[in-house]
């Protein structure tokens, strides 16, 4: 017969453990739902994460840039130091070769006396600590040891030198490999968050920034043209007025008025420096020679540049040694103030706490820089950054 029994019922730890199996699955799925597809950055973010690398690559640039000139001069010090060297040891051993000739001669006659025995010890210092007067010695024989002892410590000295040179010289070896790693590293997330972009915002990226660079370009053009319209006009009365033979004072152009040479409160709105500047005159031709060249990390001209590396190059072609990079730029000529309408066509504009962006103002309202990796030299509003510093060389 067949058996009627009612089903057992599902146990209590049975039950339990289905339901939380439950519960588990609907947590995971809800949390794969929430992970599988993250929003991405939008472009502003992208955009101001990668100003933020391009600004600390700039840093790490200059740091690169420091560590590099100094490794330079360190590299002509050890040069120098070892130069000087060999020709210290050249002189010690014609000492020590005269010596031996005394020692020789009176051998052939008489035997080597414990003087010239002593003389020729490898630390002559050991023979004048002890010999108690040089009256113990001839005449030539205490001139010549006297001469090979200061010249022994020379050496020395030297050696202890050139010693301390290689050691720095290996630090900053060190300092700059550490440098150029960061560069690179900081360039490598700043490639990786553009190659996140559509190639239509990488696109609409490019557009704006040359759109912005091509308006700061009109506006230098404009305050050029501006700044040659008035110097002709004034030129052209200044030429009528000596042609009437009259001998009176224009007020407007009276000395500390006007925009004579004198005004600096006009410099803002001027493309031309004041006249006598003929340096600053010649380092902004030099930078606008260099304009679509690339930024590249360490590029000092003449068709890499960063940004120190131009404002370097530019002034070197008119004769002025600036140092490397922005931050011993920032300390070079007369601080100026911070105020935009205070600076001169030439003057070098320092921006952000760390100081570690430079460009050249050159008259309305602009500046011409090496701004980032991956950008070429060009126009740009000077005051789109934090301005810390203007600097006249």
């Amino acid at each position: 017969m067949a058996s009627h029994r009612r089903p057992k019922p599902v146990g209590r730890t049975r039950a339990s453990i289905l339901t939380a199996t439950a519960a588990t699955a609907m947590a995971l799925s809800a949390q794969g739902a929430a992970h599988a597809d993250p929003a991405p950055p939008s472009l502003d973010q992208v955009k101001s994460q990668v100003d933020d690398l391009n600004h600390q690559t700039e840093l790490a640039t200059q740091n690169y840039d420091g560590a590099q000139a100094k490794q330079q001069t360190l590299q002509k010090q050890v040069g120098d130091l070892q130069d000087q060297l060999a020709r210290q040891q050249g002189k010690v051993s014609d000492l020590q070769s005269g010596l031996a000739s005394v020692a020789a001669d009176e051998y052939a006659s008489n035997g080597i006396s414990p003087t010239v025995q002593m003389m020729l010890s490898t630390k002559p210092d050991n023979f004048l600590d002890q010999a108690k007067s040089l009256n113990q010695l001839s005449d030539t024989e205490s001139a010549a040891l006297k001469d090979l002892k200061a010249q022994q410590r020379t050496l020395d000295q030297s050696k202890t030198e050139a010693q301390a040179k290689l050691a720095e010289l290996d630090a900053t070896t060190q300092q700059l490999k550490a440098a150029k790693d960061d560069v690179q590293a900081k360039l490598k997330k700043a490639q990786d968050l553009l190659n996140s972009l559509t190639e239509q915002q990488r696109q609409a990226l490019a557009a704006a920034e040359a759109k912005a660079s091509a308006d700061a370009k009109a506006a230098a053009d404009k305050a050029a043209a501006d700044a040659k319209a008035a110097a002709d006009a004034k030129t052209q009365a200044d030429t009528q007025t000596a042609s009437r033979g009259g001998s009176r004072t224009d007020p407007g152009t009276a000395s500390g008025s006007g925009s004579g040479s004198g005004d600096t409160s006009a410099g803002a709105g001027t493309t031309t420096p004041p006249a006598g500047n003929s340096a600053a005159q010649a380092a902004i031709a030099a930078a606008k020679s260099r304009l679509g060249m690339p930024y590249v990390p360490g590029g000092a001209g003449p068709s890499v540049f960063d940004c120190s590396g131009l404002m370097q190059w530019s002034y070197a072609q008119a004769g002025i040694a600036l140092p490397r990079t922005s931050q011993e730029q920032a300390t070079y000529g007369t601080n100026v103030g911070t105020n935009i309408a205070n600076a001169q066509p030439g003057d070098l504009i320092i921006y952000f706490a760390d100081r570690g962006h430079v460009g050249m103002y050159v008259g309305g309202g602009q500046i011409i820089h090496a701004p980032k990796p991956g950008a070429v030299v060009h126009y740009e509003s000077a005051t789109v950054m934090t301005i810390v510093a203007i600097i006249r060389p």
